[in-house]
């Protein structure tokens, strides 16, 4: 897959560190000869990002809080500045309270509601929005990355699987307005996985380790997996993909119950 998407650029958003899934998908399409533009949020986050944006030859980073629309203007009007159209932007940014990823859904709070509701959900329509102009004139794709506690129950995941689930929804709904400008929207939905985010949730390590053994293939998505998986979507092979949840799960969601030497 060396070079397929040579000449092509983009926004990569949400990369903590060097095993977030989004890193994973930015070495990957950075491999596949793509141009990468990168956003982080706050001093802290800057610092770790900017060595990793250096490794694959990157030298644009803007901070953008997603709440705030001040900023993902300031972001996008720098992006603009730099590159008048992109090819594509991936969006992995989510967020609750960690306090709130333990215990019952039902104690969930009005406030962490509505902030994750904002950050992991509704983000994602501010910044099609803003990309939209930047892509229009020959189309390009936009990638979230989403989880099966959207449709599944999945302990302690709680409110992220309701805004999981809001963000599945926003992703068709977007595909449908974009599409008639030629600009596909999909999300990946990859397995548990041992990021910065996986580990905020309650049991993770449990969780981990019940998918390993009871996937079809036995095994846990990686970030390869996961990036390649980007690559082809954003590339000409994903032309007639678009409003789609793609897992990467090692076969998971196919299960109706553990495997027999797990039971």
């Amino acid at each position: 897959m060396s070079n397929i998407l040579s000449g092509q650029r983009g926004l990569i958003m949400g990369v903590a560190n060097d095993r977030s899934i989004a890193w994973g998908i930015a070495r990957a399409l950075h491999e596949a000869g793509a141009e990468l533009a990168f956003t982080h949020q706050g001093e802290a986050f800057g610092k770790r990002l900017e060595p990793l944006a250096q490794s694959i030859g990157s030298d644009f980073m803007v901070d953008v809080d997603v709440t705030d629309d001040a900023s993902l203007e300031a972001a996008f009007a720098a992006l603009a500045e730099r590159w008048p159209t992109i090819d594509f932007l991936v969006h992995a940014i989510a967020y609750s309270d960690k306090s709130e990823l333990t215990g019952r859904f039902l104690n969930t709070s009005r406030a962490n509601f509505k902030n994750s509701m904002d950050i992991s959900a509704y983000s994602f329509i501010e910044v099609a929005r803003r990309a939209h102009p930047l892509m229009r004139e020959k189309g390009g794709t936009l990638l979230t990355l989403t989880y099966q506690g959207s449709t599944r129950v999945v302990p302690n995941y709680n409110v992220m699987g309701v805004a999981k689930a809001a963000l599945e929804a926003a992703t068709r709904y977007l595909a449908n307005d974009l599409g008639p400008d030629g600009i596909r929207v999909n999300a990946i939905s990859p397995g548990p996985m041992k990021t910065l985010a996986g580990a905020a949730i309650g049991g993770a390590r449990r969780t981990y380790k019940h998918t390993e053994l009871n996937t079809p293939l036995r095994r846990n998505a990686t970030l390869e997996a996961v990036g390649g998986t980007a690559v082809y979507l954003v590339s000409d092979a994903g032309s007639c993909t678009t409003g789609e949840i793609i897992r990467v799960d090692g076969g998971y969601h196919v299960l109706g119950m553990p495997q027999p030497d797990q039971m």
